[in-house]
């Protein structure tokens, strides 16, 4: 097990393949489990050396104390962190829906270290709801209380109840039962009461920043499923308004697209990489690209 020591945080990360390097980096109460139970980071380790890690409140990266850094710029500086640490200049981003936002948060300010980024349902926008602080707050209170009160088996059985947006997807597959259960055994590691404390602190923010995705330089490639009914929208707003991007919309595919959609995904990111190489730099030279 390896792990980033970060001021009070420890921060997991797992390794494997050989190449040039990947980052992936999952969404909320997910773990490094949404790539490696999935197949996508075997199947992208054949060319690349994957580096998947934990976010701060998921799986088994611990936070000792306050402050706890469950905000969006301390998260995008986490990537960095662990990049600098393995001694990367420049590397591809894989994200995933939190995730997604911190990497391109701090791509707004800068993305001279993203070989490529890859937003696979997400936003620039760290909060669903509009409107004024303490009804962004009211909401994201109630969403925590959800994770305090309910155990993992309850949450992930009330899908077939009544399908949230997250899981929409899923809960319409035909697969349903069998993705289900792949998802009840990623999200097990994580401690609900953490992930709770992370969700009353990382979303607050319902602003896309449009002319700050103007200023992302490096080639970024969005992808969502039409069922993905909460940020269906802002990847179509990230594509339009990220000079050159790429989009992929998946027809009748949700929120995880990890476990809807594995092989199509990992195909679509490798496809993307392939016409986006580089060589593996140390750090001092970020800017510098292989032939």
């Amino acid at each position: 097990m390896a792990f980033l020591k970060r001021g009070n945080a420890s921060i997991y990360y797992e390794e494997q393949g050989q190449g040039d390097p990947l980052i992936a980096v999952h969404g909320l109460i997910l773990n490094t489990k949404y790539w490696s139970l999935t197949g996508i980071a075997d199947t992208l380790a054949k060319s690349y050396r994957v580096i998947s890690m934990e976010m701060r409140g998921h799986g088994r990266t611990v936070v000792d104390g306050e402050p706890y850094g469950f905000d969006v710029d301390t998260m995008g500086d986490d990537i960095i962190a662990l990049a600098d640490h393995l001694k990367l200049g420049r590397f591809h981003l894989l994200t995933h829906s939190t995730g997604g936002m911190a990497s391109v948060r701090h791509a707004m300010k800068d993305s001279s270290r993203f070989a490529t980024l890859i937003l696979t349902d997400t936003s620039s926008f760290t909060s669903v709801v509009p409107g004024p602080p303490e009804n962004i707050k009211k909401f994201h209170d109630d969403f925590a209380k959800n994770f305090e009160k309910f155990t993992w088996d309850q949450i992930i059985g009330s899908v077939k109840i009544i399908p949230n947006p997250f899981f929409r997807g899923i809960a319409e597959s035909e697969q349903r039962d069998e993705l289900l259960s792949l998802t009840r055994e990623i999200v097990e590691l994580n401690d609900r009461d953490v992930v709770a404390a992370f969700v009353r602190s990382f979303y607050t923010d319902p602003d896309m920043r449009i002319e700050e995705l103007r200023k992302i330089s490096c080639p970024v490639l969005v992808i969502y499923g039409d069922k993905d009914d909460l940020f269906m929208e802002s990847c179509k707003t990230m594509a339009r308004e990220i000079p050159g991007a790429e989009v992929i919309e998946y027809p009748g595919i949700g929120h995880m697209t990890a476990i809807e959609a594995p092989r199509r995904l990992a195909s679509d990111v490798i496809d993307f990489l392939s016409r986006h190489p580089m060589s593996v730099e140390r750090v001092g030279a970020p800017g510098k690209r292989g032939s």
